[in-house]
């Protein structure tokens, strides 16, 4: 039996760890879900927190994504 993983947000992650993309809030339009999910943000996505400021940079799939504080507040993410 595991542990349950806590979630937390995409702008609470430390810089370096490692997450697995749990869940895109609804706050975030649709149109742009769509947009990430084409980025390749989907579920269980292995995400490496590259910067927090003065935005939220990640590597996703091989891929720098740069985000805006609004948008990474609302993506949830669980530790790996």
């Amino acid at each position: 039996m595991t542990a349950s993983t806590e979630r937390i947000r995409l702008t609470g992650t430390p810089i370096g760890h490692n997450v697995h993309l749990a869940e895109l809030g609804e706050e975030i339009d649709p149109l742009q879900r769509e947009q990430l999910h084409a980025y390749g943000l989907s579920a269980q996505q292995t995400i490496t927190v590259l910067q927090q400021r003065p935005m939220t940079v990640v590597m996703c799939d091989h891929m720098e994504l740069a985000l805006e504080h609004a948008v990474a507040q609302h993506i949830w993410v669980e530790g790996k």
